[in-house]
Order: structure tokens, then C-alpha cells, then sequence
């Protein structure tokens, strides 16, 4: 394949990811198609050389993204400076979900730290909000 075709398929690729389609290989596999556009327009190679490695840049990449955003994930999230302090009113499951008393409201909470229980009564901390659900941590001190 000429360098122009994997040009194309890499902006088309790149166009459907920034239109909102939620697959997993369509990032890594955009930067693999620009990538082998650039080395194809260097380095002329057949057609099976082409696609083996638009494979495997695409797996590798893919790859290396998930293993940084577990990494990510992984990390202990810091209590910010404007954090507010909510009750939790209904524990938290396994699922990570759970109801807090807010400035006075009963708010739809996700705990950040799911592996760590939050009973009711403790005191967490409100760290952000997704939609009308509240994201809180619960604090190393109850109440």
C-alpha cells in the first residue's frame, strides 16, 4: 500500500475516535496506520510487511495504554484543597455506591476507594461530582 492510503486510514481512524465511537483499538490503531504512512513514504515495503506491523504497533500500543491507565487507577487520590466534608447515610457496597447527607441534601455518591468500606454514619470526603452523583473518599477519621 502506498504511504497516502495509510495517511487516509489513519485520519479516517482519528475522525471516527473524535466523533465519539468508544472502541478500545481505534486510538492505537489510527497512531499505528500515521506511523507506517511515515515509515512507507522512507522505507518502501510489501504489502505483508505493512500489515504485520500495523498489527503489531497497534497491540503494542494498545497495550501500553492500558497498562499506563491501570496505573493510573492505581494511584492514592489526594484530598483536595476545596473538598467538603458529607455523612454517608446508606454504606457503600462492593459496587462502590452509596447515599451521603450533602449541605443538608441526600446525594447519589461513588466512593473512588471501593475496596475500602464506608459505613453509614462515617464522615467522607466530597471530592468532585459526575452529573448529580458526587465522587467522595472517606476520611482516616470518623466522626
Amino acid at each position: 500500500m502506498e504511504a497516502i492510503t495509510w495517511l487516509l486510514i489513519g485520519l479516517v481512524l482519528l475522525t471516527i475516535e473524535w466523533l465519539g465511537a468508544s472502541f478500545d483499538g481505534l486510538l492505537p490503531a489510527a497512531v499505528a496506520a500515521l506511523l507506517i504512512s511515515v515509515l512507507s513514504a522512507v522505507v518502501p515495503l510489501a504489502l505483508l510487511p505493512q500489515l504485520l506491523l500495523f498489527g503489531l504497533l497497534t497491540g503494542g500500543l494498545l497495550l501500553a495504554i492500558r497498562r499506563w491507565s491501570a496505573q493510573q487507577r492505581e494511584r492514592s487520590i489526594p484530598p483536595s484543597p476545596s473538598a467538603e466534608r458529607a455523612v454517608v447515610i446508606t454504606a457503600f457496597g462492593g459496587d462502590g455506591a452509596g447515599r451521603v447527607r450533602w449541605q443538608g441534601q441526600s446525594w447519589a455518591a461513588e466512593n473512588l476507594e471501593p475496596h475500602q468500606p464506608l459505613p453509614a454514619g462515617c464522615e467522607v470526603m466530597v471530592m468532585g461530582r459526575d452529573g448529580t452523583r458526587l465522587q467522595v473518599l472517606g476520611s482516616r477519621v470518623d466522626p
